[in-house]
């Protein structure tokens, strides 16, 4: 009897990982509409408001958000509209900009953030006992700086300005 080559648990293992993950922005999308958010411009945002002064470099928030140049640009631009976000020039880089965090866009963030947060424990973080959770955790870190390495461009910068 010869094995199916369709069933290789790598196959179901990336399988299920996708099935999660659309499944989790599914249900995660109408908290993010309800405030008026895509699922880009909440990455956008939280990573901002995450990051050292609410502020990275275009180059950065860029590639943590794994888009082009010019699709962070177009981002940027629609939060900008909005007062969400606003282009601060580098003072010792005058081919640099950031995008900075302006004051209307944490407020959205503190507007969708309970519901989102509520939307993660019920649909991911909730559903697994605490060591699981870290063990998933640390397992997904593994992968993500292997397949993204840039995921947290712009850090190291900002804590040695800081610091």
């Amino acid at each position: 009897m010869t094995a199916n080559p369709f069933d290789d648990p790598r196959l179901t293992a990336i399988g299920l990982l996708a099935e999660a993950f659309e499944g989790l922005m599914a249900k995660t999308a109408p908290a993010f509409a309800k405030a008026g958010l895509s699922q880009i411009d909440f990455e956008t945002l939280i990573r901002l408001a995450r990051s050292p002064e609410q502020r990275l470099r275009m180059s950065d928030l860029a590639a943590q958000t794994n888009l082009s140049t010019s699709g962070v640009t177009r981002v940027v631009d629609r939060l900008e509209r909005e007062g969400l976000v606003e282009r601060r020039a580098c003072l010792t880089d005058r081919r640099a900009s950031y995008a900075h965090l302006t004051d209307a866009g944490c407020d959205r963030l503190k507007e969708v953030l309970p519901q989102h947060l509520a939307d993660i424990d019920a649909w991911f973080t909730g559903l697994l006992p605490e060591p699981q959770l870290e063990a998933l955790l640390d397992a997904l870190r593994v992968i993500r700086d292997v397949v993204r390495p840039c995921a947290t461009a712009g850090v190291e910068h900002a804590e040695v300005r800081s610091g």
